[in-house]
């Protein structure tokens, strides 16, 4: 799994250089966009929902801090600054960021420090998935099984299905089918749903976004099917589980 990684500074030259230590970087990170200003930022994450935010704390438009304390979605947040301020570090504390890095950032600082917040996500994840998620298996000891799991992690907000998969693989549907449910236990339509349902429920309760906006991102076409298929695994509507919890 690749962890997906904004990046909001204004200098285009620290830009530059913070894009290349992700860029570079042995993690399993990917840059997914970045913002010149707090305003377009504040859109930015809200828009793309990614796990790590790395921010400056002075911005147009807006601080990083306010930035932060604005958007609707439960992210980690790494604070930037060129001032050892301790009223903006009481501050980041409160906001719950996970590090306030001085500039210039050192290399292997920011990747320390990424690689603490990719370990907190593991622990929040695993915290989740004994709680609401539903279990599925992660990696078993095939590697055409384990690329077609891969291949719904990161395709499951798009319109795909076992014939994407099996064309991707360079495989057949049947075979393919076939082996899937073979090891893992379930069909691959069926892992796929559940995936997409444990993704919607991070974002029922983590975020304020609409149901139809929530169905959208997680892959469904339409928020009826979605809610159908909601119901199906979780014995509720969205709209009741969210009240609810």
């Amino acid at each position: 799994m690749s962890y997906k990684i904004v990046i909001i500074e204004d200098e285009l030259i620290e830009l530059q250089e913070l894009s290349m230590i992700i860029n570079s970087s042995k993690l399993d990170l990917e840059l997914i966009g970045t913002a010149s200003n707090g305003t377009e930022g504040q859109q930015l994450i809200n828009d793309l929902c990614p796990d790590i935010v790395i921010s400056d704390i002075r911005l147009p438009g807006q601080t990083g801090l306010d930035m932060l304390s604005k958007i609707e979605i439960n992210v980690k947040s790494i604070i930037l600054s060129g001032y050892s301020d301790f009223k903006y570090m009481q501050n980041a504390i409160r906001l719950g960021v996970e590090d306030y890095l001085l500039k210039p950032v050192d290399n292997k600082d920011l990747l320390s420090s990424i690689e603490k917040v990719i370990q907190q996500i593991k622990i929040d994840d695993y915290k989740n998935e004994k709680t609401i998620h539903f279990p599925l298996k992660d990696e078993v000891n095939n590697h055409l099984i384990n690329e077609a799991i891969k291949f719904i992690k990161n395709n499951y907000q798009n319109q795909v299905g076992l014939q994407e998969a099996a064309d991707l693989l360079n495989v057949s549907e049947t075979h393919l089918s076939r082996l899937f449910k073979e090891l893992i236990g379930i069909n691959f339509l069926t892992y796929l749903n559940t995936y997409r349902i444990n993704k919607s429920i991070n974002l029922l309760l983590n975020t304020n976004e609409n149901i139809n906006e929530i169905a959208y991102k997680c892959g469904y076409i339409t928020p009826g099917y979605f809610a159908k298929i909601f119901k199906r695994l979780v014995k509720t509507t969205p709209t009741k589980f969210r009240d609810e919890h």
